[in-house]
């Protein structure tokens, strides 16, 4: 029995007890934290039972478990029965499926350059001017998503072809709370106030900063995140999408400007755990330890936010450790942007479930969902906050709605040639002692013509 057929909280009381929903994790209605209205308001309206959603995505393991547990209520309000899988190259498998023309209903990426690629080839059906206005009024931010879901046609004409779903933070500094009272520190506003606070470490006698570009064949990149911060904090934000393209290139002043002031912190030994030569050998895993020693070998660490994954065992985020935003200049006004990534959905086989899956994603349940689990973060403004799974997750969470501007991580923009290449060793290059106009030449003569 479907709820459309119902009413209010009968409805609700017997969507509970249906087929449906026994694999719902919180029985609808029941926790009034949710937005359940959102929820009745898209079951009413939709009806599509019998039909069937195949979805491919980048989520296995426990991540699948998530997105299946959000994908639950879409069936359970829609009658839809969806279909995920996932592949451990799903990259590739996105690509052959397309030019198979065996596609998914829906696709759902991490890679924005790979989904552009896929529209020019006109794998991609556009989401709508509806869906475009939707999203530019209703998430924080809301051009910098319009923007990261936009592409051109195989006409060259640029439309919204893929929704935002699912985003992650990387403009984020970390510190252990502890350590920052037993010296009196407070967590800097600005980010004049942060360099003012670097230099107060060291006049303190402390170490400032654990910096680590360690990463295998992928060493470097965590510099890449730091030389973007510092874009985005020192240019204007069509600077940044310039560059991103190249019709900036590496060794114009803006980008120089940004990979120096990255150099600020990194090449001056007082500012570095280990000193600026310690900086490309060290393990990115490794380096957040030193936050967490007796006395502390520093204070602060720049990562995004899954780097409590190589905390130490034990280690409770809040509490023994803390974070705050990557602040901006006072003196710029470039508002509170914010670096980060994330998922977006995209129709690649267009029909009533696949639209229908579109416009679920535009309800705070849909959303509410898995922000009370693990691991989501969402611009949407209506998608209330205080459902959150913990504290960490709705302090990086209102961190996006406060955003002014967000950007996907540029060097995931770039060709794989220099953002995955060049780029990494670039930085490797420049924290060895390399100037930053050297280094941001070699990337550039790496742009592939």
């Amino acid at each position: 029995m479907k709820t459309r057929r119902l009413a209010g909280a009968a409805a609700l009381a017997v969507l509970a007890g249906t087929a449906h929903a026994q694999d719902l994790k919180f029985p609808p209605g029941e926790d009034a934290r949710f937005n359940w209205d959102s929820f009745k308001a898209f079951d009413e309206a939709t009806n599509l039972e019998g039909q069937t959603l195949t979805i491919f995505g980048p989520w296995r393991g426990e991540d699948q478990v998530l997105v299946e547990s959000m994908l639950a209520y879409f069936t359970a309000a829609s009658g839809v029965t969806v279909n995920y899988s996932s592949s451990e190259n799903y990259e590739q498998q996105i690509v052959i499926d397309t030019q198979a023309g065996s596609p998914p209903d829906i696709a759902i990426l991490p890679q924005p350059g790979l989904i552009a690629d896929l529209v020019k080839k006109g794998f991609v059906t556009p989401l709508g001017e509806d869906t475009q206005a939707w999203i530019a009024e209703n998430y924080a931010a809301g051009e910098s998503w319009v923007s990261l879901g936009s592409y051109a046609g195989p006409d060259g004409a640029k439309a919204l072809y893929a929704f935002p779903y699912k985003i992650d933070v990387k403009s984020l500094v970390w510190y252990v709370p502890e350590n920052f009272a037993d010296a009196g520190y407070a967590v800097p506003e600005t980010l004049e106030d942060l360099k003012a606070l670097t230099e107060r470490i060291v006049a303190d006698g402390g170490t400032p900063w654990c910096i680590g570009l360690g990463s295998g064949g992928a060493t470097g990149w965590p510099a890449t995140d730091w030389v973007e911060d510092m874009m985005l904090r020192t240019q204007p934000v069509e600077t940044y999408d310039k560059w991103v393209t190249h019709e900036v290139p590496f060794s114009s002043p803006e980008v120089i400007g940004a990979i120096e002031e990255f150099g600020w912190f990194a090449r001056n030994d007082a500012f570095v755990a280990g000193g600026a030569g310690a900086v490309a050998s060290t393990d990115f895993r490794d380096s957040p330890k030193g936050l967490f020693t007796s006395p502390p070998q520093c204070y602060l660490h720049h990562q995004a936010s899954f780097i409590p994954s190589f905390f130490p065992e034990g280690t409770v985020v809040g509490q023994d450790a803390d974070f705050f935003y990557m602040p901006a200049y006072a003196g710029k006004d470039l508002g509170k942007p914010v670096l980060g990534a994330g998922t977006l959905a995209f129709i690649t086989k267009d029909g009533p479930a696949a639209r229908a899956f579109v416009e679920w994603l535009k309800t705070p349940i849909a959303h509410e969902v898995w922000m009370a689990q693990n691991g989501f973060l969402t611009p949407l403004k209506s998608a209330n906050a205080e459902v959150y799974g913990t504290p960490a997750l709705k302090k990086q969470g209102e961190i996006l709605l406060n955003a002014t501007t967000f950007r996907f991580d540029g060097s995931d923009l770039m060709p794989g040639a220099v953002g995955a290449g060049s780029f990494w060793t670039g930085m490797v290059d420049y924290v060895g002692g390399k100037s930053a106009a050297d280094v941001a030449a070699q990337i550039d003569a790496s742009w592939p013509k």
